[in-house]
Parts: C-alpha cells; sequence; structure tokens
C-alpha cells in the first residue's frame, strides 16, 4: 500500500506517492496560495493510499491539511520527534523546518554523511548532517527570486527579469546586467556559505543540492556534487516507513 507523501512549502505545495521500496512516478503540484479542500479532493481523487505524512512550513496550510486528511486516514506531521534515523544536534530542536528534517532524512539514505544540503526555494537553506549522524544545525538566507525581485520593487526603473544563466559577468542591456547580478553574486553567497560550513564540520562532506533553483545555481559551483530533485519526498517516504510500518 502507498503513502501520500507532501512537502508544503511557501510557493509551491508538491504531492507523491512512495511506498517502503521506492517513489512512485505519480506527481501533484498545486501553488500553496490555492491550497484548499476542493483543490486537495481534485488532487487525491481516485488515488489509492493508506496514510498521509507531510513536511509544512506554512501553518495556516497545514491546518488545511489536518483538517481535510484526519477524518480520513492517518496523518503524520514531520517535528523534530519523528523517527529520522539519526540524531539531532541542536539546541532548540522544535525550530527546525519539518522540510529541512525531511532533506536530512533523505541525504542520509540516498547520499551518506556528512552531508550539506542545500535547498533553493523561497528561502535557500543549508542544512548540516554530521558523520555521527546527526542533524547539527545550518543556514538560512534570501531565496534567488527574493534578491532578483527586490529591485524591480523598490526601484523606478529596473524591470522584472527571468532567471537564466547570464552571457557574461559585464552586462549589456539593463536586463543582462541584472541577471549578472543576481545569478553570480548568489553563486558567491552559496560559495562563501559552503567554505564557512566546511571549516567548522570535521570531515569532508558531500554537498548535495534540491529545490526549484538549484539547476541554474549548481552549474556554477563546482563544490555542489549532486542536484537531487526527489530530495525531500523520498525523505518524507523513508520517515513514513518508520512511522506507518
Amino acid at each position: 500500500m502507498a503513502w501520500l507523501l507532501i512537502d508544503n512549502s511557501n510557493t509551491r505545495t508538491k504531492f507523491a506517492l512512495g511506498d517502503a521500496s521506492s517513489l512512485r512516478a505519480w506527481r501533484g503540484v498545486l501553488a500553496t496560495t490555492e491550497l484548499s479542500n476542493d483543490a486537495l479532493a481534485a488532487m487525491t481523487g481516485g488515488l489509492d493510499f493508506s496514510a498521509v505524512i507531510v513536511c509544512s512550513v506554512v501553518p495556516a496550510k497545514a491546518a488545511v491539511l489536518k483538517g481535510f486528511f484526519e477524518p480520513r486516514c492517518p496523518l503524520h506531521f514531520i517535528t523534530h520527534t519523528s523517527p529520522l534515523g539519526m540524531g539531532i544536534d541542536y539546541p532548540l530542536p522544535a525550530q527546525i523546518g519539518g522540510d529541512r528534517l525531511a532533506n536530512a532524512a533523505g541525504v542520509l539514505t540516498r547520499h551518506g554523511a556528512p552531508a550539506i544540503v542545500i535547498d533553493f526555494g523561497t528561502a535557500v537553506t543549508f542544512d548540516v548532517i554530521s558523520d555521527q549522524p546527526a542533524y547539527c544545525g545550518g543556514v538560512i538566507a534570501p531565496g534567488l527570486g527574493a534578491i532578483a525581485g527586490y529591485l524591480p520593487q523598490k526601484t523606478a526603473l529596473l524591470p522584472a527579469i527571468e532567471l537564466e544563466e547570464p552571457a557574461s559577468a559585464i552586462g549589456k542591456s539593463t536586463i543582462h546586467a541584472m541577471q549578472a547580478g543576481a545569478v553570480f553574486g548568489y553563486r558567491g553567497l552559496v560559495k562563501e556559505i559552503i567554505s564557512k560550513i566546511r571549516d567548522e564540520l570535521p570531515g569532508r562532506p558531500k554537498i548535495i543540492a534540491t529545490g526549484g533553483d538549484a539547476p541554474l545555481i549548481a552549474r556554477g559551483v563546482p563544490d555542489i556534487e549532486v542536484v537531487d530533485a526527489d530530495l525531500t519526498l523520498d525523505g518524507l517516504r523513508q520517515v513514513a516507513a518508520r512511522v506507518f510500518a
């Protein structure tokens, strides 16, 4: 029997099915602002699953998910008390987001430890898993979209831009100059944070990226070894295997 896996993030809510052995092929996505009982009924109608596991960073939408699924089947929200397959070396573990815990659970089995998981979403998060293994903290910074969107919001003449690989570092138009500032500047942010974490973390961690902007940024950051689009969902699946066993 399959479980329904839900990654409820700030911008998009992603759905998948998984079982004890693997993720299944089916996927679904909703804009988080559109998450409602009707949208959930349309998304999940006809699917065959025995339980639901969720990581959520949007409390209002977590309440919608709870209200919709809890009367229908077993439901688990990932927290620091979930069976993650590792310890937690963090003074205030209740503050760790469920998505970050799912990423940590996923990277341990898929890529090993020590590891740094970089999740490029609305915010970019760096999560550090030691070789014990244990979740031991990380970094939160603005996402690439937030950086790219700031200038059009705060200046009169600068336009909104599409995020793509800049043609060169020296921009030959306003749009190209903004793309260079956003993409090359963001890669610089990522490289510096990786360097600082490595200075503090024993061993040589594997560096894994996930999230919507991961392919674009990883092309210019050689330290990123793997872009793993399914990391969060597979982390949910692995925790579900322990919760619903």
